[in-house]
């Protein structure tokens, strides 16, 4: 074995588990990574993480995104990200001698104290976030919205060289892979770790002009084949440079497939749910491992590992050890690799959506904790709680892939062993919103600075007002959105409505919000706080056009009225405690939904809403 191999990651974003030809696409063409697996070994329950930023953490760091407390989706000038006080994959390999570049998202932080150079990479080149998290936003109209998106940045190292329109993303996946290919050439005589995490194939789906319209499965296929492209040039330049028997090339994807977007999403093949959810289609992977010399060509492994296996399995291979300071999930997994054992190093997996530990898998067996979405949901509401009484689902994945057949009943000792599991887990990380003793804190930026050129700065985040006009359809984000942690508030619109079950207007999430929907035609005021969901409802549905008013008190009561008549009142736990993470939403609910809607909440509604204000006491009006 070579004493110090070569280590390149490529990883696809929104990738789904049976969109590529080793894992039985028939739509989109992938020579490149179908010769991959003919020489290589492929790995059919690889897991990541339901979503970007989480998945990426794990890989960076080798831990539970919920251990360097990463669990949820980052967005420009966030105000956390990764802790420069963790080992990283890229740090832990620089000190052993590896030259180390990261080309395309990174998605674990835009402060500068989160970026790549920050965190071992020598260089940098890429997006800091996802494609869809910048520029231009359809459909807005009002001055409130006017320069107030960030632009879509690409950066080099730790500096912005250009801001990206829409057409021009369609240059970005063939401009890492020549980035990535000048960097194996420029270091062919020493180690090096090229991690190349691809923009494609997120939404907005944008295939480089060669590519696109030349699929059989439109431009998500399209865009497939491109990334095929990228890994077949890849591959090349290790041969031309003599380097194929001492590199290790991995590829897999962030997550499942993001399924709600229809046609314009990919395929988890045999696997159920999607992007968001923890059923395997989620989160279990493509993977595929290429070493000629040390991986057995055309070979197949079925034994559970994950992409957090990565840093220790690298850092082993290289032949260092990884610091015993801070504790990882990750465990080496080069027997695997090399055919020396077919056994997982893993007792036990978890599936984390969010902070909310959903389920456990041991050997073929998979317990759910609580029920599972297909994509998103509303993770924090069903958190288990281990001190009272489960109704956990069991899966056997060897005899039923598809997630379809509750065995729990037939198995008992089964659900109890892997409920023992989760009860060890409850006790580091925690299985729900409250973090266990093994959480560490993330990095944080007091005053995070966002990343564009001089000139394109979006303006500074403008706190919504009362007298702002609001429409259906608009999204005003968390940062500026009515800041109701720890206060009253109150809403008011006029209503005329043609939607019968539809949302009026929303903020927040399954954590924590607040909104105004109808049932039936039949108004309700809903409130969540740490989860639980306190609602009052009208007697019956108004006329033709009314007024709407909804308030929660500083001791929890919650009153709404029609036409400034009292309809409905209650009480919940008290004021919202913390601040929503979650934009304000009108006539629809985006994300994981705060209220126990009818239909699809995120709908939009249909009629007419005006005047909308929502009134939070103690705020003045900005200058």
């Amino acid at each position: 074995m070579p004493e110090k191999p070569n280590f390149i990651f490529i990883l696809a974003d929104d990738m789904g588990y049976g969109d590529i030809g080793p894992f039985g696409s028939v739509k989109n063409r992938t020579p490149n990574l179908d010769r991959m697996a003919r020489e290589g070994m492929k790995f059919t329950s690889f897991y990541a993480a339901p979503l970007c930023t989480p998945s990426r953490a794990q890989i960076l760091t080798g831990c539970y995104a919920k251990r360097v407390s990463l669990p949820d989706v980052l967005f420009p000038r966030s105000r956390i990200g990764l802790n420069t006080n963790e080992h990283t994959i890229a740090s832990l390999l620089k000190g052993l001698g590896y030259a180390t570049v990261a080309i395309g998202k990174w998605h674990v932080g835009d402060d500068r104290q989160f970026l790549p150079t920050r965190h071992g990479f020598d260089h940098y080149l890429g997006l800091p976030y996802s494609n869809d998290m910048g520029g231009e936003v359809p459909g807005k109209d009002t001055d409130k919205w006017k320069n107030r998106v960030p632009p879509l940045p690409l950066v080099r190292d730790e500096k912005v060289v250009e801001t990206l329109r829409p057409a021009d993303q369609d240059k970005l996946t063939a401009l890492y892979t020549e980035e990535a290919v000048k960097f194996i050439h420029d270091n062919k005589s020493r180690p090096f770790f090229l991690y190349l995490p691809h923009t494609a194939v997120h939404i907005p789906l944008h295939p480089g002009a060669k590519f696109r319209g030349k699929s059989a499965n439109g431009l998500y296929g399209d865009w497939v084949e491109e990334i095929d492209w990228c890994v077949g040039r890849v591959m090349e330049a290790v041969r031309q440079e003599g380097l194929e028997n001492r590199t290790l090339i991995v590829f897999s994807s962030d997550n499942g497939p993001w399924i709600s977007k229809g046609t314009n999403a990919g395929n988890a093949g045999p696997l159920r749910g999607g992007k968001g959810g923890t059923f395997e289609g989620g989160i279990r992977e493509p993977m595929i491992a290429w070493w000629p010399g040390q991986v057995a060509a055309g070979s197949l492994c079925a034994a559970v590992a994950a992409n957090f296996d990565l840093l220790p399995t690298f850092v082993k291979l290289a032949g260092g050890t990884v610091p015993s300071d801070h504790k990882i999930d990750g465990r080496d997994i080069t027997p695997l690799l090399l055919g020396q054992s077919t056994e997982s190093p893993h007792e036990a997996f978890y599936y984390f959506a969010s902070t909310s530990l959903q389920a456990v898998r041991a050997g073929e067996w998979k317990l759910a904790l609580v029920p599972q979405y297909e994509g998103f949901g509303p993770y924090h509401a069903l958190s288990a709680d281990l001190n009272h009484p489960l109704t956990p689902k069991l899966y056997n994945l060897e005899q039923d892939l598809g997630e379809k057949r509750d065995v729990a009943a037939e198995h008992p000792e089964v659900v109890e062993r892997l409920m023992s599991y989760a009860r060890e887990m409850d006790g580091d990380l925690g299985v729900g919103k409250a973090n266990g003793p093994g959480v560490r804190a993330p990095g944080h930026a007091d005053n995070p600075k966002g990343l564009w050129l001089a000139g394109h700065e979006p303006a500074s985040p403008s706190l919504y007002q009362p007298s702002d006009k609001l429409r259906i359809g608009d999204e005003i984000e968390p940062d500026e959105a009515p800041q109701i942690a720890g206060r009253s508030f109150r809403i008011t619109c006029r209503v005329k409505p043609v939607s019968r079950n539809a949302v009026i207007v929303a903020q927040g999430g399954s954590r924590t919000g607040y909104s105004i929907y109808l049932i039936d035609g039949v108004p309700t005021f809903g409130v969540r706080e740490e989860g639980k969901f306190y609602s009052v409802t009208a007697a019956g549905a108004p006329g033709k056009t009314y007024g709407i008013e909804a308030e929660l008190r500083e001791d929890g009561a919650m009153i709404l009225s029609i036409d400034g008549q009292p309809a409905a009142t209650g009480k919940a736990a008290g004021l919202i405690t913390r601040q929503p993470t979650e934009a304000l939403c009108v006539g629809f609910d985006n994300g994981a939904p705060v209220g126990k809607y009818k239909d699809n909440p995120t709908i939009h509604f249909k009629g007419g809403i005006f005047d909308l204000e929502v009134i939070v006491a103690g705020e003045r009006a900005q200058p």
